[in-house]
């Protein structure tokens, strides 16, 4: 059978389940903000939205904002957290989880992943903890906890704050609590491919009363919860969400653990039959992950079992077969123009920051492989039937069994 990359007919010409999803529910909550006239400040919808998110999350608070990577910043900032302060990150993530440090003017430390699961490596994270480390922020990559247990226990002894990047694990829980309130601050993502969205937006989780009020300042223009519009109390900009996000998030919520519960039905159908092919494994667990909101499907690609065959070219190879796959990070931030030259220009963090502003000696070897192995899948195509997820294996053998048309 011919591969469809060198012309032959896709295995598969329907398309996966399309994101995002909506019905009657987000526009009845569209038309009532509409209807209201309190598009902004003022409205329901948000409080509505902020109330059910923190209580669905086993959070005592939520603050909602324009994006994830602000609400990092934001996070931060409450913290106390800025002027040359260390902050540990993963360099396996996206890029608003570092630009959020810079924007806070702290600086990212890059600690690397544990190899099997890829996220933070809590043995190499300590490893990276100086005097001048004030925070870690653990990533929950592809909707997968890390290991809160041990990154928790290191960030007691050392004195460190936690704030977790939940933005791609809504609803994923570690020993059976919700992620986003297992330290000091979790903070999510809406953007458009999220489990939950908005097309944009971000929240930030806490049980501290003080933290909530202060993340909530630095939101709102400065201004206290009880204040007077006029009276601003701190730098804080006016990083506010909408009420319209809010109303469709309020509807989005709704629908969040039936979805979930599809996914993780899938992605262990998935993982049972990719563990049956030669040059393909799923990622790991850890034995502490009750719940897996699998924002994005993550498997291992070793390319010497497929001769040779290029992550990039393998890639390709399924997209053209109608798997909609992707090769994820193609590198570590670390090796990003970004982080190689481009702060170099940056004249805010000269003069207060007491360490080296160069990461060319940097080395993550985890994060590295991962960005040479690691293949994604979007969290839509678990939202299909058992076909679809046979038709992702069926299109890795047909590329396996063919390979002599693409090498």
């Amino acid at each position: 059978m011919k591969l469809a990359i060198n012309g032959g007919e896709p295995l598969r010409k329907s398309s996966y389940p399309q994101w995002p999803v909506f019905d009657e529910k987000e526009k009845q909550k569209l038309n009532e903000v509409l209807e209201s006239q309190v598009w902004g400040v003022g409205g329901e919808q948000k409080t509505e939205f902020e109330k059910n998110f923190a209580a669905y999350h086993q959070a005592k608070y939520c603050i909602t904002c324009v994006n994830g990577t602000a609400a990092i910043k934001i996070a931060l900032k409450a913290l106390g957290i800025g002027g040359g302060d260390e902050v540990i990150i993963p360099p396996y993530t996206f890029i608003g989880t570092a630009t959020a440090v810079l924007a806070a003017n702290a600086i990212p430390i890059f600690a690397d992943i544990d190899s099997e699961t890829y996220c933070l490596s809590p043995l190499d994270m300590e490893k990276k903890i100086t005097p001048r480390t004030k925070a870690i922020i653990p990533v929950h990559i592809g909707g997968q906890p890390c290991n809160m247990g041990a990154i928790i226990d290191i960030a007691q002894k050392h004195h460190l704050s936690i704030i977790e990047d939940a933005a791609q694990a809504h609803g994923s829980e570690w020993e059976n609590k919700k992620v986003g309130a297992l330290g000091d601050l979790g903070c999510f993502s809406f953007q458009s491919s999220k489990n939950v969205t908005a097309g944009e937006g971000g929240a930030i989780l806490t049980n501290s009363e003080e933290l909530f009020h202060s993340c909530f300042s630095y939101q709102n223009c400065g201004r206290k919860i009880e204040g007077e519009w006029y009276e601003h109390f701190r730098f804080g900009l006016n990083e506010r969400m909408s009420e319209f996000q809010a109303a469709i998030l309020i509807a989005q919520l709704q629908r969040l653990d039936e979805q979930m519960s599809k996914r993780e039905e899938n992605a262990r159908y998935l993982d049972t039959l990719l563990n049956q092919i030669d040059g393909v494994r799923p990622l790991a667990k850890y034995p502490g992950v009750s719940r897996h909101a699998y924002h994005l499907y993550i498997f291992k690609y070793d390319s010497q079992t497929f001769g040779g065959l290029g992550k990039n070219k393998f890639v390709a190879a399924l997209q053209a077969e109608g798997v909609p796959a992707s090769i994820g990070y193609p590198v570590p931030l670390y090796q990003t123009d970004l982080f190689r030259y481009g702060l170099q220009q940056e004249p805010c963090f000269k003069g207060f920051y007491k360490g080296e502003l160069d990461y060319s000696s940097c080395s993550c070897p985890s994060a590295e492989k991962a960005c040479r192995e690691a293949l994604w899948l979007p969290q839509n195509v678990l939202l299909g039937s058992k076909r679809d997820i046979d038709d992702i294996v069926s299109a890795i053998l047909k590329i396996k069994e063919n390979l002599g048309e693409i090498l």
